[in-house]
């Protein structure tokens, strides 16, 4: 049947690809403009700098002209699977003029970085930096250089993400062009969106049996409704009568991979804003510190403590897959490639369990602590973020009965999460020790 939405407020335009309140004026100063963070003239330290050195030193070859060859080349060197493909055609990147059902975005990822292509235009890229979080470059083979971009702000730090630098998947109503419906509002989604509200204005191949999306399909309106086609925008696995597959790396858009997507840019950006939000705290209590004349507490006091509490948990909630929405009955199948590049850099434990287990049954995953865990962007959060995390993870997984919200995590599983990250992250085994020698 078709799946329709009643007229909305409109959401800006946003893909998958901080704090005292300042006084009221025309032109507020966004928190991450202010010191110490000052994103956009703060100089980066990440794979970008990298990158481009040894660009300029002739060492990267390949990447001197448009094209696919040249995909493939930037995705090779910044480690992102190419299986990891999903297609959007609605008008929602700044790239919107090449954008159509007809010639879609791609777009591909791996836990640390996105990359985004429309056949045509310039490549799009998203790093972490340890300073300034999630960082946005285009990569323009022509120059050569990747080069930081602050286009990308207007939709990736406003109140979709927050008001933080941040990335995100939206699902809009798609008219015949691609341009999404205003009037028909749209979604922001992630694990706990539900199936029918999805992928608006995007390509999904696979199976998930009676369930309805929003995908594959151009949305009309009528009598104050969008509507979709979503029988026949169900369990599509060939997109070739839709457009030239020829001109992308691969013919298909995953739903695994578009729903481990969904995941992981909320998983980012709550560690991204996190990391921002403790720097800037930070460095306001260290202001308040020398005001006074004494020096840094130890242990954060204040509103340092309630950020940090309020981030950790906020952290937390989305790293055990609270709210993550069931699956359909028979659960999800894509084409299985996606799966095999997703799990190349797998961390599994002596029973060969790893976070990074599919379950596609019921639910994402097996094992129900993100592999987020892992990432770049967890990895370079200040310490004293990591040890509330941990200690609040861990009272989570050893409580005789955890606390409602994470209720959804029976006893086994989550011995089996404690299992495999203290024989795959050897930090929180030291950590555990430390604690338990105070």
């Amino acid at each position: 049947m078709p799946m329709h939405r009643q007229t909305g407020f409109s959401i800006l335009i946003a893909t998958a690809f901080l704090c005292l309140t300042p006084p009221a004026t025309a032109q507020r100063v966004a928190a991450y403009e202010e010191p110490p963070i000052n994103y956009s003239s703060t100089i980066t330290s990440n794979r970008a700098d990298q990158i481009n050195l040894q660009w300029r030193a002739g060492q990267l070859k390949g990447l001197d002209k448009h094209g696919l060859s040249t995909l493939r080349t930037l995705l090779k060197v910044l480690e992102i699977p190419e299986e990891s493909q999903t297609l959007v055609f609605s008008k929602t990147s700044m790239q919107y003029a090449r954008i159509a059902p007809w010639n879609p975005r791609a777009l591909y990822f791996s836990d640390d970085a996105y990359f985004g292509w429309v056949p045509g235009g310039i490549y799009e890229l998203v790093l972490n930096d340890p300073g300034l979080g999630l960082v946005f470059y285009e990569v323009d083979p022509h120059l050569p250089q990747v080069r930081r971009t602050r286009n990308c702000l207007t939709c990736h730090a406003g109140s979709r993400t927050r008001d933080w630098p941040g990335v995100l998947v939206r699902s809009v109503f798609p008219e015949e062009d691609g341009t999404p419906m205003g009037q028909a509002g749209g979604f922001v989604t992630g694990h706990d969106s539900p199936l029918e509200e999805r992928w608006g204005g995007w390509y999904v191949t696979g199976h998930h049996g009676k369930a309805r999306h929003l995908g594959n399909s151009i949305a009309t309106w009528a009598d104050g409704n969008a509507t979709v086609d979503s029988v026949t925008g169900s369990n599509v696995t060939d997109l070739g009568g839709k457009f030239n597959t020829s001109k992308h790396l691969r013919p298909d858009s995953d739903i695994v991979a578009l729903m481990v997507l969904e995941h992981q840019c909320e998983m980012h950006n709550r560690l991204s804003r996190a990391l921002l939000r403790l720097r800037k705290w930070g460095d306001r209590q260290e202001q308040f510190q020398k005001l006074i004349g004494e020096p840094m507490p130890e242990e954060p006091s204040g509103t340092l403590l309630t950020v940090l509490n309020g981030e950790t948990e906020r952290i937390l909630e989305y790293l055990l897959f609270n709210g993550e929405v069931k699956l359909p009955d028979g659960g999800i199948r894509g084409a299985g490639e996606f799966e095999k590049g997703f799990q190349r850099n797998r961390k599994e434990d002596s029973q060969g369990r790893s976070l990074k287990d599919f379950n596609l049954k019921t639910r994402l995953f097996k094992y129900r602590c993100s592999y987020m865990i892992y990432s770049e962007a967890f990895e370079i959060l200040p310490d004293i973020l990591k040890r509330a995390v941990y200690k609040r993870l861990f009272e989570v997984l050893d409580a005789v009965e955890p606390p409602e919200k994470y209720a959804h995590l029976p006893t086994a599983e989550r011995r089996a999460i404690r299992a495999i990250l203290l024989a795959t992250k050897p930090e929180i085994g030291k950590f555990l020790e430390r604690r338990k020698g105070l």
